[in-house]
């Protein structure tokens, strides 16, 4: 295993919530371990399923998602709790715990690494606590760390969601659609903070997002899915419209 390489490579990878009818339909799928990866298609075509079949929040039905020298597809136990450390996520609904100050709640992003009764306690070291407030900093909250989540606003709260998960240190970041709640300017000032972490921290990012411009800007690769297939693989340079007709189907949507 080669601890520096985070690349994914994803083999015949199949998803049925309902036996006979898939969502994912075997999926072969290699993703750069670096950078940003934006995943795009209509809605209802795999692309949470697929983000969430990484870090196994979804069973996968079939196939391989080979990792640092693992198939996390077939992981369970002690041994999936461990490559879970490894892979940070960002959730569309945020996920933050609402009773819990904004720092409480970027320290959670430790927990698999200290013990349940020094958590229970709120013990966490002090060389986390002093990361915690860096990253508050970096995404802009070094002002709110004692603040209640539940007094947030959405972008706010992602600004956490993203601070929590770095705080896992990961190899790899998973991010499912973390814009799609957000006004424009707000969208923008996320993927700038995403796009400083996977640059000044060589965290490679793969994002599920609606926003087809907003992913052209700031992602390296672009990856088109549709009816729970890859279409399109490649740069955003190398998107076309005719691409796009057939990930979104149509044309009338086009500018």
């Amino acid at each position: 295993m080669n601890p520096l390489d985070r690349s994914i490579q994803i083999r015949g990878l199949t998803k049925e919530y309902k036996k006979g009818v898939p969502v994912l339909k075997g999926i072969d799928l290699d993703i750069p371990g670096d950078g940003i990866t934006a995943i795009i298609g209509p809605s209802g075509t795999g692309k949470s399923t697929l983000i969430r079949c990484i870090n196994r929040l979804i069973d996968p039905t079939a196939g391989q998602i080979l990792f640092q020298g693992q198939d996390l597809a077939k992981l369970s136990g002690v041994p999936l709790r461990e490559a879970r450390r490894r892979i940070g996520m960002v959730f569309q609904e945020y996920n933050l715990v609402e009773r819990l100050t904004v720092m409480e709640n970027v320290l959670t992003g430790r927990l698999g690494y200290v013990s349940a009764f020094r958590a229970w306690l709120r013990k966490f070291p002090q060389d986390d606590i002093d990361e915690a407030f860096a990253l508050l900093d970096a995404v802009g909250l070094g002002n709110f760390v004692n603040q209640r989540a539940d007094g947030l606003s959405g972008g706010q709260r992602q600004r956490v969601g993203i601070a929590r998960a770095i705080m896992q240190r990961p190899e790899i970041l998973l991010a499912d659609e973390p814009t799609s709640s957000l006004d424009p300017k707000t969208s923008v000032e996320i993927m700038e903070i995403m796009a400083e972490m996977a640059g000044t921290r060589n965290i490679p990012i793969i994002v599920n997002i609606h926003n087809v411009a907003l992913a052209k800007r700031f992602c390296q690769r672009m990856i088109g899915m549709t009816g729970g297939k890859v279409v399109f693989n490649g740069s955003p340079a190398e998107l076309t419209d005719d691409h796009l007709k057939e990930i979104y189907g149509g044309e009338d949507w086009l500018e």
